[in-house]
């Protein structure tokens, strides 16, 4: 059989849907049995098993007498499975007096599947042996394409697997993120609230949350944060700290001592390069507008007055969480009038970078901010939105992006 049809052939069969290996191999070995044009008239697969440092029998079809199932090879009775490892296929003559009395006086045995190690040295995972009357160059070479294309079909099946293992565990996480986060929307006496978070993977860094601060009803915490790095670690390490500050906001902490109990579980919990920004806000039922806020090493968030151009940039108050275990934040405040507008944001927005590898910068959104603050929180965050995705179309950086809109109507 021309060699090349042999490998389609062999990668047909094995392309079908099997529940396990086992059922792949023990099929493909029936059917080139049964083609009479491999001439071809038996066959064993044989199954590494590490402990046993041995291989046991798996199946066999064919005219031989059949071996016992709990027969093993034993490794360090055949040396010519490390010159399978080294040369796929071995033709030789069998010494194994149990099997030669079973009429089995020559073999060939390739190696089929990924490699394992044995005190130190590799061994394949499977070994298939066949029979045949003419046991020659030429049976060595169709022997060599059949485990040729076993071990690429198995490869590609543990791929599959692997992929679809992990699809499902960043459905998974991607779900368990989601149900963290907030709702949107969120309105809190004359406070419109809006919050949006796009990952720059399937899961990422960012988070957002709107917490109620102990029993009180009159103090909504607001909090934005950016864990370092991306995809499931900053999102395991998102996940930690916001879970955390959600735990700590039941007991009406506060500010600075919350900011401070944050940091020093950061430091101890993560790795020493791992760190994380945040921004922590209050709003209140205070006449005035009383907003106190903590900024630990996150990008200032913008304010803007409903009657003025001027913004206001919430600068840090304390080092980003996690590197300095002893840090101390100070807490700031400013008043929020009718119709004032605060923008909370991670660096996702200002750092989208275009072709020219131009970041989107505080002054676009600057510019943005003073033209749509008269919209509401919601439109107000989708236009931001909107403006850096068509700013970074292939672009050639990307983080996660999120922002939280306070309007005070």
């Amino acid at each position: 059989m021309n060699q090349k049809k042999l490998h389609r052939t062999i990668e047909t069969i094995a392309s079908k849907h099997f529940d396990s290996e086992y059922e792949m191999l023990i099929s493909v070995l029936n059917q080139v049995v049964e083609d009479e044009q491999l001439n071809i008239n038996g066959g064993r697969i044989w199954v590494l098993n590490p402990e046993a440092k041995g291989y046991k029998l798996l199946y066999q079809i064919g005219k031989v007498a059949k071996i016992n199932p709990d027969f093993y090879l034993k490794i360090k009775d055949y040396p010519v499975f490390e010159q399978i490892v080294k040369e796929r296929t071995i033709l030789g003559d069998e010494t194994n007096t149990v099997l030669r009395k079973k009429g089995i006086f020559k073999y060939s045995a390739s190696g089929v599947g990924d490699k394992i190690k044995i005190d130190g040295k590799p061994f394949y995972e499977y070994l298939l042996a066949l029979n045949s009357e003419q046991i020659d160059d030429e049976f060595r070479y169709r022997l060599n394409i059949i485990a040729t294309a076993l071990t690429s079909r198995l490869k590609q099946k543990k791929i599959s697997e692997s992929e679809q293992l992990l699809k499902a565990g960043l459905d998974k996480a991607r779900q368990l993120q989601k149900s963290i986060l907030p709702e949107h929307e969120y309105v809190f006496r004359n406070y419109d609230l809006y919050g949006i978070t796009y990952p720059a993977e399937i899961v990422g860094g960012d988070f957002f949350d709107y917490l109620r601060v102990g029993d009180d009803p009159d103090r909504l915490g607001v909090v934005v944060g950016d864990a370092a790095s991306k995809g499931v670690s900053a999102a395991a390490e998102a996940m930690y700290i916001s879970g955390a500050i959600r735990m700590a906001s039941t007991f009406e902490i506060k500010i600075a001592a919350l900011m401070k109990k944050t940091n020093q579980l950061v430091n101890k919990i993560f790795s020493d390069d791992k760190f994380a920004s945040l921004f922590y806000g209050e709003l209140s039922r205070d006449d005035n507008g009383l907003f106190l806020y903590a900024n630990a090493g996150h990008n200032p968030p913008l304010f803007i007055r409903k009657d003025s151009d001027e913004i206001i940039h919430l600068d840090s108050t304390g080092p980003l969480l996690g590197p300095t275990p002893n840090a101390k934040y100070v807490v700031n405040s400013l008043n929020i009038n009718s119709g004032d507008v605060l923008v909370i944001f991670s660096d996702g927005v200002v750092e989208a970078a275009n072709t020219e590898f131009e970041m989107y910068d505080d002054y676009r959104l600057e510019n943005l901010l003073r033209e749509v603050k008269h919209l509401s929180s919601k439109e107000i965050a989708y236009s931001i939105i909107e403006s850096v995705i068509k700013f970074s179309v292939n672009g050639k950086y990307t983080d996660d992006k999120t922002l939280v809109i306070i309007k005070k109507r």
